[in-house]
């Protein structure tokens, strides 16, 4: 379309279209990112008369608002889910991919060697608006990422239901990577017919996060895990989750010194 031509009218199209298949409220807001400066340097150049960014209706972007699902709860999601969406979505609540990570990952990235912990090796991205497979952002997006044996488990068993030994895992077809539309559609449906609460692939990627700390990864881990660029990001995004912040913080440093001071007192005691 030409810029003259666009409205308001299809931008909030676009962002209630964007919103009702399940897209973060940060997502929508960045995709307009761009089109805003776009429309700015156009107004300014009298190439539009108006800016149709201007009055958008975009959902709020508030603090720490993503659902985490707990253990039980996770459980309870996977087995609700069509057989053929289990792995996918036990890759994301156990393995913390992306979604644009899940699209692009292969059989080849899952492996077990003898002796050694099963593993995906994350290499790259898809991008659902180029239709093409994508360097991560940062030298960081590329990792090896640990499998649990449940997770394993779900693997093995998509890997036989595939029948092949090459190809995108969880494709569409061997190329073709997989649409989340219609994935998230699928789960809505079995999780509404079961009375769970829906949970996005953004939302299992958080409860990967929490699961982590939960059994103790330290944050550094954490972070090579999540593939993100720097451990500030982690600490950032997940560290109101970890243990000893905000009415913790006071019992583990009492605990702390009064350690230290028996230690002390003992210490000098033996001395003597």
């Amino acid at each position: 379309m030409r810029l003259a031509a666009i409205t308001t009218g299809d931008l909030q199209d676009l962002a209630d279209r964007l919103l009702a298949t399940g897209r973060d409220a940060s997502t929508i807001r960045n995709t307009f990112m761009g089109l805003r400066a776009l429309f700015r340097r156009a107004l300014v150049r009298g190439e539009v008369a108006v800016n149709p960014t201007s009055g958008l209706q975009l959902p709020a972007v508030r603090g720490q608002r993503d659902r985490i699902a707990t253990v039980m709860e996770a459980d309870a999601l996977l087995r609700a889910l069509p057989e053929l969406d289990r792995a996918l979505w036990a890759t994301a609540f156990y393995a913390g991919l992306r979604r644009g990570e899940l699209m692009a990952l292969t059989i080849e990235d899952t492996f077990t060697e003898e002796g050694v912990a099963p593993c995906i090796t994350v290499t790259r991205a898809y991008d659902p608006q180029a239709r093409e497979f994508i360097a991560p952002k940062s030298r960081a997006g590329v990792r090896s990422v640990p499998v649990t044996q449940e997770l394993w488990g779900y693997l093995a068993a998509h890997k036989f239901q595939l029948g092949r030994s090459t190809g995108l895992l969880f494709g569409r077809t061997e190329t073709m990577p997989f649409d989340d539309r219609p994935l998230q559609q699928r789960a809505d449906r079995a999780w509404r017919r079961r009375g769970l609460s829906r949970i996005t692939l953004q939302e299992s990627r958080h409860t990967f996060a929490s699961l982590m700390i939960a059994a103790g990864v330290n944050a550094k881990a954490l972070s090579t895990y999540m593939g993100h660029a720097s451990i500030t990001i982690t600490l950032d995004r997940y560290g109101h989750l970890m243990p000893g912040n905000e009415s913790e913080a006071a019992d583990l440093l009492h605990a702390y010194l009064a350690s230290e001071r028996t230690r002390a007192a003992g210490a000098q005691s033996g001395a003597h």
